[in-house]
């Protein structure tokens, strides 16, 4: 059986593959699609999503975990060093493994009994380090869902579709 923390792993592996494969199945030349002026590009949207991750695992895998501890893009410039000046379909998919990689070895470290314990949330209310790592899955997941909707409006069937269809 396995504990909480692994079931969170797990499904934070499968979403980011997701990711992965619909990162993949967009052309290099389509990395720059945004379907509007104030929208983010598709590839914007893998870094963002890539930046997110790597301060929730920094935080979370802290003894003194405090995300107010500076404003939202402070906070995430703490940690984006791994992902600075990514443009490269190449290097932004590979970073999307490494980063997952060395998400899971931190929250492995970390431990369940860490992911259990209490920390203030974005919100002020109190919560389990481990509630706020089920954030980060549904943050991937929700920007997935943007990939799939991008590759749509540029006339291209999402990953996950394939998939399902078996093609």
């Amino acid at each position: 059986m396995n504990s909480l923390l692994e079931e969170a792993i797990e499904a934070w592996e499968g979403n980011r593959d997701g990711v992965i494969a619909e990162v993949e199945n967009i052309p290099s030349e389509k990395l720059d699609f945004k379907p509007g002026p104030d929208s983010r590009t598709a590839s914007e949207l893998a870094l963002h999503i890539m930046e997110v991750s790597l301060m929730m695992v920094g935080e979370l895998t802290r003894e003194d975990t405090n995300v107010h501890r500076a404003e939202w893009p402070k906070l995430l410039a703490i940690y984006n060093d791994p992902i600075r000046g990514l443009k490269s379909k190449k290097d932004i998919v590979g970073a999307l493994k490494s980063t997952l990689q060395d998400g899971v070895k931190a929250f492995r470290a970390a431990g369940e009994l860490h992911m259990m314990q209490l920390m203030t949330r974005f919100d002020r209310k109190r919560g389990t380090r481990l509630a706020w790592f089920n954030h980060i899955i549904s943050h991937e997941d929700y920007h997935r869902g943007q990939l799939a909707i991008y590759q749509r409006l540029m006339g291209i069937k999402p990953a996950l579709t394939k998939m399902i269809e078996g093609s």
